[in-house]
């Protein structure tokens, strides 16, 4: 059976490294095909495998002596420490000893790893951030949440291709139908970025362009990838999250004020739990940086031994997808500006 060799940055997130090797021995136990190169300090990881015996055969230690803090610089501190263990599990990409790594480390290091360590697949011009969210008809993907906050119509071009390359070789959607967030849902709405991005997408024939996306309707499920500039997609996301906290917050108190209420909530409660687990980021893993040269994962900095399990599941897909390789196949598709 063919064995996809994962790299995994042992201490990044707020719950390293008990955490992340929890959910790194639950992935090999779950799948049999996979092995995990651990990138942190050699004997303390040594310590923390020893017990599992039944996976054991399946873990390499990468040694690793130093760690790339939250709120360090992250291009300063991918640049000097050459010896942590988000460095140390992206050179394995680069290096061809691992086909992915997952880091829950700062964002803007493995934004910068990604590009410096594992370097771009030739011919895209930007990577970006990718995180797949809850919709209304089914999930969907954000493509750019903040990696790249200016942008040329080319970027969003490319965008659209990777975010429907994972979307089909990843999560299975046979057709992912692609749309260009804007003001508008004409073809004359917008900006210069968007009119112009709206332009190329129309004559591409790499992916199924389905036309302008207006904000009201990202989470609607109209739309399998939906393409924006990094600003506009971190206010997305953001805004998204805000929202959620501030309604659910809203519900809770309204749901606590009298008897009834209470009753009611009560009764309701299976069904808030179903919603709240469609909107658990543990259960996706983490976001996918697509256009590097190989499969990086960027799990969420708090993640527990689930979010990490499924964040190794996804770097897996990927590889067994061969989203790299089918995303440099496709740029051919594009039009040139």
């Amino acid at each position: 059976m063919s064995q996809y060799v994962i790299a995994l940055d042992a201490m990044g997130g707020d719950h390293a490294p008990e955490a992340i090797v929890e959910g790194a021995l639950r992935a090999l136990r779950k799948y049999a095909d996979i092995d995990i190169l651990l990138a942190g300090p050699e004997e303390r990881l040594k310590a923390m495998v020893a017990g599992a015996q039944d996976v054991r055969e399946r873990i390499g230690i990468l040694n690793a002596t130093q760690v790339i803090e939250m709120d360090e610089s992250p291009m300063l501190a991918v640049r000097t420490k050459k010896d942590s263990s988000m460095v140390v599990a992206m050179n394995a990409v680069k290096e061809g000893r691992s086909a992915a790594a997952v880091s829950a480390g700062s964002t803007g290091a493995v934004l910068a790893c990604g590009m410096f360590r594992v370097g771009r697949i030739p011919g895209v011009e930007r990577p970006a951030l990718a995180p797949v969210l809850p919709g209304l008809k089914n999930r969907f993907m954000l493509i750019d949440s903040g990696a790249n906050v200016d942008c040329q119509p080319k970027y969003l071009l490319q965008f659209g291709l990777m975010g429907s390359v994972y979307m089909k070789n990843v999560l299975d959607v046979e057709q992912p139908r692609v749309g260009l967030v804007n003001i508008g849902s004409e073809a004359e709405k917008g900006n210069k970025l968007t009119k112009e991005t709206y332009a190329l997408m129309e004559k591409q024939t790499g992916y199924a362009f389905a036309g302008n996306c207006e904000a009201r309707d990202v989470f609607t499920g109209d739309y399998d990838v939906v393409v924006a500039d990094g600003f506009d997609g971190n206010v997305i996301l953001k805004h998204t999250e805000g929202l959620a906290n501030v309604l659910f917050s809203m519900l809770r108190e309204e749901m606590m004020g009298s008897l009834r209420t209470k009753i009611g909530a009560a009764l309701a409660k299976p069904a808030f739990r179903k919603i709240k687990r469609r909107m658990d980021y543990n259960t996706v893993g983490g976001a996918p940086l697509l256009g590097v040269n190989g499969a990086v994962v960027k799990a969420h900095g708090s993640s527990g031994a689930e979010a990490i399990e499924n964040a190794i599941a996804q770097a897996r897909r990927m590889v067994e997808g061969d989203v790299v390789g089918k995303i440099r196949s496709g740029l051919s598709s594009l039009c040139e500006e």
